[in-house]
């Protein structure tokens, strides 16, 4: 009895290959390369050719043209050919380097020293830095910016929609900050940044962290954008402050300082308020005042000794 073999999402049967690059985007370098390939050959070889004719005859000129472009144009077909390559090659950058350089150094302490030796330096290496807790953190927020860039890979190759050639954006870095990591990312034509932030939630799961942000990293180009993923809330820690060393041994402490009375209710008698005298009616009026020549100074509208009830 022969086992099924399991079903595809989209149909046709698993073959148990791995997929590292897709059938789409391999169509589509093949072609790219092909467009390439054909416009530097005939640019590069007419320009050749015409600077050519001016030193020659020009027949000589345009086989000279032609021994030039051709193998520029072939030039740039392999380098479009391979870009997939060299995105997966960048993509797994780190990893190579360190594994790199971490075989040079293990072949190169194996074979000048013993192996007690070799064991005792392995151990200090190794067990220096994850007992110290600053370098132990380095070493985990590094590793992280890491983790980071492949989830982020693997939430454009999955949930996001990339282009019509399959282009993946391409993650240029990652640092750690504070409260996460911070990673930067060039998209491709076919993605903007607000198709990105209506899947935050969806990286921030595939991440493994708590929230996801997302903003423009340049003024100029809009395809260059930054991602924030928190893991950790900072706020809310100690952070010594150097102000401690300002405050003075003798000043009291705040337990110490006696506290004011607070009034709990207010009662109208009780606000001291200024006393207000009108004015009473029966009084002589004053005697006007003459100007430096004699008259009378022009009467007014009203005097303080009118009823106002008149005018009423």
């Amino acid at each position: 009895m022969s086992k099924s073999s399991p079903r595809r999402p989209f149909g046709g049967k698993s073959t148990g290959t791995v997929t590292v690059i897709e059938a789409r985007v391999h169509r589509s370098s093949a072609r790219n390369a092909r467009l390439a390939f054909i416009l530097t050959a005939v640019i590069v070889g007419l320009l050749a050719a015409v600077v050519a004719a001016s030193y020659m005859h020009p027949i000589l000129a345009l086989i000279l043209g032609g021994l030039i472009g051709v193998p520029t144009g072939g030039i740039v077909w392999v380098l479009v050919r391979i870009w997939p390559v060299l995105r997966l090659l960048w993509w797994w950058l780190p990893e190579i380097a360190t594994t790199v350089l971490l075989g040079i150094g293990w072949t190169q302490l194996a074979n000048r020293t013993t192996g007690p030796v070799t064991a005792v330096v392995v151990a200090l290496v190794v067990g220096v830095p994850a007992a110290i807790p600053a370098s132990r953190r380095f070493i985990l927020a590094w590793g992280m910016c890491l983790f980071v860039r492949h989830r982020l890979r693997v939430c454009f190759a999955q949930f996001i929609i990339a282009n019509q050639s399959g282009s993946l954006p391409l993650i240029l870095w990652a640092k750690p900050t504070p409260v996460g990591e911070r990673v930067w990312v060039y998209l491709r034509p076919g993605l903007s940044a607000k198709d990105l932030e209506a899947r935050l939630d969806k990286i921030a799961v595939a991440c493994h962290a708590s929230t996801v942000l997302v903003e423009r990293a340049s003024e100029r180009t809009a395809a260059y954008v930054r991602f924030d993923i928190k893991r950790r809330e900072v706020l809310t820690a100690n952070v010594a402050s150097p102000l401690v060393d300002v405050i003075t041994s003798d000043t009291p402490a705040a337990t110490d300082r006696p506290s004011p009375a607070v009034p709990t209710a207010l009662d109208l008698p009780d606000v001291d308020a200024p006393t207000i005298t009108l004015p009473t009616q029966g009084k002589p009026a004053k005697k006007p005042a003459t100007t430096a020549n004699g008259s009378k100074p022009a009467a007014s509208s009203s005097t303080a000794e009118d009823d106002v009830s008149d005018w009423i």
